[in-house]
């Protein structure tokens, strides 16, 4: 695949992740080992698997942790509607965040697509 870090969806997950760190440093200290803890491991699980699987040696491999960056994703998303709920996350920042969510997960489908039409090509090639 090449070098992971040029991706743009990589680059957006990692911004992500890096404000969820400076947001969850604002919670309640009742919330730092708890729904801290698990924004934060969401949000990083998101780079850590495009960049795994980018490593990976197949685009169906690739593939793979791209869906597990995107259920990843959706974690984050429930955690973050959690906080809203629980009034611990101001509006305009669950706003802000959950548009980068949406952003991040746009990307990480057109990812996922453009790794499944590379596959669907090259099966194509080696049957033909």
């Amino acid at each position: 695949m090449g070098d992971y870090r040029k991706l743009n969806v990589w680059q957006k997950s990692m911004a992500l992740a890096a404000e969820i760190y400076r947001v969850t440093e604002k919670l309640p200290a009742r919330e730092r080992f708890a729904l801290s803890i698990q924004l934060r491991r969401a949000a990083v699980s998101i780079p850590s698997n495009i960049a795994e699987g980018g490593g990976r040696r197949s685009d169906a491999e690739f593939r793979r942790f791209v869906d597990i960056a995107y259920g990843s994703l959706m974690e984050l998303e429930t955690q973050l509607l959690l906080a809203r709920e629980l009034e611990l996350i101001d509006r305009g920042t669950i706003k802000r965040l959950l548009t980068l969510v949406s952003d991040t997960g746009k990307m990480l489908n057109g990812l996922r697509s453009r790794l499944v039409a590379g596959t669907a090509r090259r099966k194509r090639r080696t049957a033909g």
